[in-house]
C-alpha cells in the first residue's frame, strides 16, 4: 500500500503527534474544531526519517505536495508562483515534543522577480512587499543555503546608516528594494549560483533544510539536555502554512500569549503583541512588544476575539496553552498552540483552580505536575509582605531569590561569579 506523506489540516489526526509533530497535529485539531487557522498541510516525520536515511526525499513526496498546493489554490483563489495573486507560504518545523527555537523556519516563500510584481499589484503596498522579500531572501539564505546572517546584516545596517535611520520600520520602499538587491548578490557571491527563481525549487530546498535541522547541533544538544528519546520524538514534521501578515498596516499585528499567567498561575489574559510586525519580531528583541491588555484599547474587537480564542483553547485542551496569533486587516488567525510551560508555583495553582472550574479531576490535576518540579518551591523566596520599593522589575530567569554582587561585565563575571 502506498505510504501517505502529507495530510491537510482538515484530515490529519490531531492526536498523532509522533507522525505529524506537535505543531502539525495541533494545527489539524484547531482547524477541525472550527478555529480560524490559515490553510495548509503537514509533511510527516516518516518522510523526514526516510530523507535522513537515504539523503533524498521520498519518490512521491513532491507530487503529493503539488496536489496539496493545488487544493489550497482553489480554496484561496491564489496561485503558487503566479504573476498575479501569488500564494506565499511558511515552511515550519515541528517535532512530537516541543523544542522551541531549535529547528528552522522559512517565511514568505514564493517570492521571485515575477511574484514580487504580482504581490505589489495584489496588495497595493510596495513597501510591505519588499520588506517581505528581504526577510525571505535572508531567512532562505541562512536556513537553506547556510549563509551567515552577518553577510546580510552588514548591507542592511549600511543602508540604515547611510539614511540616518535607527528603526527598521522607518526604511522606505526604495531602501528595502536596494537591500533586496544587495541580499540577492550575497546569495550569488556565497553560493556561486543566483537565488532560485523557481518556487517549487525554493520549496523543495526549504523542506530538505528543515529536515536537516533535526540533526543540527542545536537540536541534538537540546534532545540530549532534556532526555528526549526516539520513542518520544523521532524526526521533525514540516508544516506548509499559508502566510498571513501582521505587517501590512496599523490594523495588523502579531502576538504570543498564555491562557494563564505562567509566573503566578492567575487565570487572566497574558501575553504580548506588536502592531504592524511579522514573524519573529515579538521574540527577536528588535522592537519592544506591548502587554496584551493594551490591545483592548487599540483594537477592541480583536481583543474580544482573542478572549474567545483563549477560552476555546483552554476548554478544548484542558491545559494551559501557549499560543501564537496574527491579525491581518482585522481578521484574527491562530497560528499555533501547545501546552504552556510554567514554574512550580503556577503549576500547583493552576491544578487547584482547574479542578475547581471543572476542567480537570483531582487525579488529572496531580498527574500534570512533575514531582521534580516541586523542588522549586523549596528555593528561598522574597517575602510577599515586604515594604521596600523595588529598584527595578523584570522577568525571572529562574525560580527563587538570590543574593550577591550584581555583574554587568562578562570578564568580571568570570572572576567573581562565585559570589552568586
Amino acid at each position: 500500500m502506498k505510504t501517505q506523506y502529507s495530510y491537510s489540516f482538515h484530515n490529519g489526526d490531531g492526536k498523532n503527534k509522533k507522525l505529524l509533530g506537535g505543531k502539525g497535529a495541533n494545527l489539524c485539531e484547531m482547524t477541525q474544531i472550527g478555529l480560524n487557522v490559515p490553510p495548509g498541510f503537514v509533511i510527516t516525520t516518516d518522510a523526514c526519517l526516510q530523507y535522513l536515511d537515504q539523503h533524498k526525499l521520498p519518490d512521491d513526496l513532491m507530487d503529493e505536495i503539488t496536489a496539496q498546493i493545488q487544493v489550497i489554490e482553489l480554496q484561496t483563489h491564489k496561485q503558487f508562483g503566479g504573476s498575479s495573486s501569488p500564494l506565499l507560504v511558511s515552511v515550519r518545523s515541528g517535532s512530537a515534543v516541543s523544542m522551541p527555537g531549535m529547528m528552522d523556519t522559512i517565511l514568505n516563500l514564493d517570492l521571485n522577480k515575477q511574484t514580487l510584481k504580482g504581490l505589489i499589484e495584489q496588495t497595493g503596498y510596495a513597501r510591505f512587499t519588499y520588506d517581505a522579500y528581504c526577510r525571505f531572501i535572508q531567512l532562505f539564505g541562512k536556513v537553506a543555503l547556510a549563509i551567515d546572517d552577518e553577510k546580510f546584516d552588514v548591507h542592511f545596517n549600511h543602508v540604515k546608516q547611510q539614511a540616518g535611520i535607527k528603526a527598521d520600520v522607518a526604511l522606505t520602499r526604495d531602501q528595502l528594494q536596494e537591500i533586496s538587491e544587495l541580499f540577492l548578490q550575497v546569495v550569488e557571491d556565497e553560493t556561486g549560483k543566483p537565488f532560485p527563481e523557481d518556487v517549487y525549487e525554493q520549496l523543495e530546498i526549504s523542506i530538505k533544510a528543515v529536515f536537516n535541522s533535526w540533526d543540527g547541533q542545536r537540536a541534538v544538544d537540546y534532545r540530549k539536555e532534556f532526555n528526549i528519546t526516539p520513542d518520544m520524538a523521532n524526526g521533525t514534521a514540516v508544516n506548509i502554512v499559508i502566510m498571513v501578515f501582521g505587517n501590512m498596516g496599523d490594523d495588523c499585528a502579531i502576538g504570543v500569549g498564555f491562557t494563564r499567567n505562567p509566573g503566578t498561575g492567575e487565570n487572566e489574559m497574558y501575553g504580548e503583541y506588536l502592531v504592524n510586525a511579522q514573524g519573529e519580531d515579538v521574540v527577536a528583541g528588535i522592537r519592544t512588544p506591548k502587554p496584551v491588555h493594551q490591545l483592548k484599547q487599540e483594537m477592541p474587537g480583536m481583543y474580544q476575539q482573542l478572549v474567545a480564542l483563549h477560552d476555546t483553547l483552554e476548554s478544548h485542551y484542558r491545559e494551559v496553552q501557549d499560543y501564537e496569533y496574527t491579525i491581518e486587516h482585522g481578521v484574527l488567525y491562530c497560528l499555533q498552540t501547545r501546552n504552556g510551560k510554567m514554574n512550580a508555583a503556577a503549576m500547583v495553582k493552576t491544578s487547584v483552580d482547574m479542578v475547581a472550574e471543572g476542567l480537570l479531576n483531582r487525579e488529572q490535576a496531580l498527574l500534570r505536575i512533575d514531582p521534580e518540579l516541586l523542588e522549586q518551591l523549596l528555593h528561598p523566596q522574597l517575602a510577599t509582605d515586604h515594604k521596600n520599593p523595588p529598584l527595578a522589575q523584570g522577568l525571572p530567569a529562574s525560580p527563587g531569590a538570590a543574593c550577591g554582587k550584581c555583574v554587568f561585565d562578562a570578564g568580571y563575571s568570570c572572576t567573581f561569579g562565585k559570589h552568586w
